[in-house]
């Protein structure tokens, strides 16, 4: 799924799949449930993984790209290409921020490249803003 996660333009040449074992992406999987990491992977009716969202916490000396600050998570979704646009993003949106407030996590933060316009749109949707980091 973290390789599911990577935009590639309309047109653009795909990604190797090796750039998963690159450490500015691994971190994201690596050591995968220490504390305060959440996720879910979402299948369908025939048990196939079609996407999933997770939740980890970075720090100062080891920021992922949407990195804001020690305390607040980051927001991983990714979705295989056929289930794009169909609504999946939404329903694991709402799944993941139901869980989040009974945990009691008020922020959350995530990176998307800006020229992924359905993704923006959805991020919008459910309340997230441009943050100016610099």
């Amino acid at each position: 799924m973290l390789y599911e996660s990577l935009y590639v333009p309309e047109g653009q040449e795909s990604f190797s799949r090796s750039v998963i074992e690159e450490s500015f992406l691994s971190k994201y999987v690596e050591n995968w449930g220490k504390e305060g990491d959440l996720g879910y992977i979402a299948e369908n009716s025939k048990g196939r993984q079609v996407g999933s969202i997770t939740m980890r916490y970075f720090s100062e000396d080891n920021k992922g790209f949407g990195y804001v600050s020690n305390d607040i998570p980051e927001l991983g979704i990714a979705l295989r290409a056929e289930y794009r646009g169909k609504g999946s993003g939404t329903a694991l949106l709402r799944k993941f921020f139901d869980e989040l407030k009974e945990k009691g996590i008020r922020q959350i933060s995530l990176s998307v490249d800006p020229d992924n316009l359905a993704a923006m749109k959805l991020y919008q949707k459910f309340g997230f803003r441009e943050a100016d980091l610099g």
